[in-house]
């Protein structure tokens, strides 16, 4: 059987730990076939961003049409933006696409840099009624007006709780007309959690391009990430990247 493709349209991170590069070892490691749109480039490491640049949106387009006219694509994992009008742009494309997409909100990096501005926040509608699953932190879900806000939409929706307090780490998926489903699991205490948004959204793309039904790729993906958690190479002085290679999905 051919490996599902996955399409990811993202940054890209110099330090190989989240955006576009954790994007590509995740759906590798999982036995997808990856292939990229890159909407910025970043000059980034464990402590910090201290320089983006955002493509021109008819490069980000000739990106995905390239992609999808040749190859094709089973699924999309939606990353960094950028800007506004590459946001309008992508929803564009995805209007035409009939495949799961996975929405990964991005707006503040781990490390705490600002990796998108109002403006484009405001894009993300779209692109959240547009999307199979948008997979907002809890910073994001409650820019995005939280729970009530979300629910509101009508859409579907994960709420990560990586962020949250306590020792008991409850992620939560939300389908309109269904109870909760609340995936829960003991907090593995570590600094190396560069990419794991992007590693989690990237998983779920891929298990949904494999034809898996949504909760079930959403605990799959779960575990990949607890599990590149666990394998930390221990890089970087900062927020250090997650151990995709040694990962067991």
């Amino acid at each position: 059987m051919s490996p599902p493709r996955i399409l990811s349209i993202a940054g890209s991170d110099s330090c190989g730990g989240a955006g576009i590069q954790a994007d590509i070892k995740t759906i590798t490691m999982l036995g997808g076939y990856a292939m990229t749109a890159i909407t910025a480039v970043t000059a980034q490491n464990t402590c910090g961003v201290t320089m983006v640049e955002t493509l021109a949106p008819a490069m980000v387009g000739a990106q995905i049409d390239a992609c999808v006219s040749d190859i094709g694509v089973d699924a999309v994992k939606i990353g960094m933006l950028g800007a506004p009008a590459i946001a309008h742009l992508v929803a564009d494309r995805l209007e035409a696409l009939a495949v799961p997409v996975v929405f990964d909100p991005v707006m503040i990096a781990t490390s705490g840099a600002a990796l998108a501005d109002a403006a484009t926040i405001a894009a993300f509608e779209r692109l959240m009624q547009l999307a199979t699953l948008t997979t907002p932190n809890v910073p994001e879900l409650a820019a995005l007006g939280g729970h009530d806000g979300m629910m509101a939409r009508g859409i579907t929706y994960l709420a990560k709780g990586g962020d949250a307090e306590g020792e008991r780490v409850e992620d939560v998926l939300a389908v309109p007309g269904e109870a909760p489903h609340v995936m829960a699991g003991t907090r593995i205490h570590t600094r190396h959690t560069h990419g794991t948004g992007c590693t989690l959204s990237s998983a779920i793309a891929t298990y949904l391009g494999k034809g898996l039904p949504l909760p079930e790729a959403v605990d799959r993906a779960r575990l990949f990430v607890r599990s590149a958690l666990r394998a930390a190479p221990g890089f970087g002085a900062g927020h250090g990247p997650l151990g995709h290679g040694e990962a067991r999905g």
